[in-house]
């Protein structure tokens, strides 16, 4: 399949009739990507009544009256010594049905929702994701900025895009994510029992991403 343009795609909020598909199409892109089966349509599902869940920033890509993508976002924080924050926002997941990705989806909404961030006012953006991935829009190392984990870490998977360029400069910061990506591991299977039987099974691409998930740049 060629690529879809972007006169093809129409980017929009995500309203409640949205929900049932948005997660069906979550647990479709992440199915034993990461792991054997996959909990991020849980996420989806917890998210949306979180308080750090922001709604303006919540989108779903459209062809043709059908949903094939989504993105969300949460707030998120950094921390320089017991006085010096700044708010940031971080998004994830970030979802294509399969017969889709590869074509330009999730790029459409990463720069519709960049765009809007921006415009909204916020000015930073923290995710945990594969390089590869992200770099193309504008993500850095977290190193390059001085920005570890809660622990004083840098993951390789932490990457970071600044809005309002160079508010990081000069200063030593620890990211802090919402709590509502610390999901219960038992809860997210009995949720998964609501949708039809996918098998679970093993594939390569979950080697990959428990290596990069593991990996500290020092």
């Amino acid at each position: 399949m060629g690529g879809l343009s972007n006169v093809e795609i129409t980017i929009r909020n995500e309203v409640e009739g949205d929900y049932r598909k948005v997660e069906e199409l979550t647990r479709e892109a992440f199915w034993n990507l990461h792991v054997q089966g996959c909990d991020e349509h849980y996420l989806v599902h917890k998210m949306r009544t979180h308080s750090d869940f922001i709604p303006e920033l919540n989108f779903v890509a459209v062809l043709e009256d059908k949903i094939i993508g989504n993105i969300m976002y949460t707030k998120s924080y950094l921390m320089a010594g017991s006085n010096n924050r700044i708010e940031t926002v971080t998004f994830g997941p970030v979802s294509v049905l399969p017969e889709y990705q590869k074509q330009g989806v999730g790029s459409a909404l990463i720069g519709h929702s960049k765009q809007v961030a921006r415009e909204v006012g916020h000015k930073v953006i923290i995710i945990h994701g594969h390089p590869h991935n992200y770099c193309k829009h504008g993500f850095k190392s977290c190193r390059d900025y001085h920005i570890s984990d809660a622990e004083g870490k840098y993951p390789y998977s932490l990457l970071v895009l600044e809005l309002e360029p160079e508010i990081l400069k000069g200063t030593g910061w620890r990211y802090y994510a919402s709590d509502v990506y610390d999901l219960d591991v038992a809860a997210a299977g009995a949720y998964d029992k609501q949708f039809g039987f996918k098998k679970k099974e093993y594939r390569y691409t979950q080697e990959e991403f428990s290596m990069a998930s593991r990996a500290y740049i020092t």
